[in-house]
C-alpha cells in the first residue's frame, strides 16, 4: 500500500514553520517533499525525519524561478511505488524586515513581492494544474498580519502579502467547485523560531511564556485544515498568541 505524500515549498531552518510542517505531516504517515533554496537547511530536515522513522526527501528550489517550481511539481507527482501523488501543498515561502519607508528601493520592493506573492502564484498554479485533474487535494497558502493590514515599515512586506492573500482566495473561488481545497492562514504575531530569536532576540527573549506562536500548534491547524470535510471548508483562519493584541 502505498503512502499519500506532501509537498511543502519554502522550508528553511530545523526551528522553523516549515520544518514543524514537514515534521506533522510526516507523523501523520505522508511521505514529504521538502522544498527550500538551501540545501544544507532542507536536507537538514529530511535526515530529522527519517531519524524518526518517517519518509522525507529534499528538493533544492528557489520558489521565485518559474523553472525550478515546474521542475519541483513535475519530480513531485511522477508516478512512484511508495507513494501517492500528493494531495497536500503548503506555500510557505516568506521574508519579512522592517524598513523605513524611504530607504525602500525599487529593487527590494520587487524582491519582496517575488518572494511574498509572485512565488505563491507560481507554486498555486503548478497546484492547480496537477490537482485539477484528480478533482481533489488541499493547498494552504500562509499568510501574515501584513495579509490584512499595513504597517509603518513594512509596505514592501504587506504589498506582497496581501498579493498572495487574495491569490488564494481567487484560487478557492474557481477550484472549490472543483474539489480543490484552497485556504489561507494568517499568522498574526511572532513565531517561536530561530529567524525571530537571531533577528530580533530582544522581542524573542521578552514575549514570555506562550508569548510567541509555537510551530507544532501552527502546524496542528494545517493538518486540520486538510482533514476538513467539504461541507465545511475553511477559506482562511488567523491564529496569535493569547497575548498578541489585535
Amino acid at each position: 500500500m502505498r503512502m499519500p505524500a506532501a509537498l511543502v515549498v519554502g522550508v528553511g531552518a530545523a526551528r522553523g514553520l516549515g520544518a514543524a510542517l514537514c515534521r506533522k505531516f510526516s507523523e501523520e504517515g505522508h511521505h514529504v517533499f521538502v522544498a527550500g533554496r538551501t540545501a544544507e537547511k532542507i536536507e537538514h530536515v529530511v535526515a530529522a525525519i527519517k531519524s524518526s522513522g518517517g519518509s522525507a526527501e529534499a528538493v533544492l528550489t528557489d520558489a521565485t524561478n518559474e523553472d525550478d517550481v515546474a521542475k519541483l511539481f513535475k519530480h513531485a507527482f511522477a508516478e512512484n511505488l511508495n507513494y501517492d501523488k500528493p494531495d497536500l501543498i503548503v506555500f510557505n515561502a516568506g521574508n519579512n524586515k522592517r524598513m523605513e519607508f524611504l530607504d525602500v528601493s525599487a529593487k527590494i520592493f520587487e524582491e519582496f513581492w517575488r518572494v511574498g506573492c509572485f512565488a505563491g502564484f507560481l507554486v498555486g498554479k503548478e497546484a492547480a494544474h496537477y490537482l485539477g485533474p484528480l478533482g481533489r487535494g488541499t493547498v494552504i497558502f500562509t499568510g501574515a498580519s501584513a495579509s490584512l493590514r499595513g504597517k509603518a515599515g513594512f509596505a514592501q512586506f504587506a504589498a506582497a502579502k496581501a498579493g498572495l492573500r487574495m491569490v488564494s482566495q481567487s484560487m478557492a473561488r474557481e477550484f472549490g467547485p472543483r474539489g480543490i481545497h484552497v485556504a489561507h492562514v494568517v499568522i498574526d504575531g511572532g513565531i517561536d523560531g530561530e529567524r525571530l530569536q537571531r533577528g530580533n532576540p530582544e522581542r524573542f527573549a521578552s514575549a514570555g511564556r506562550d508569548g510567541l506562536l509555537n510551530t507544532d500548534s501552527i502546524a496542528q491547524t494545517y493538518w486540520h485544515i486538510y482533514q476538513q470535510a467539504p461541507s465545511a471548508w475553511t477559506q482562511e483562519v488567523d491564529l496569535r498568541p493569547f497575548k498578541e493584541s489585535y
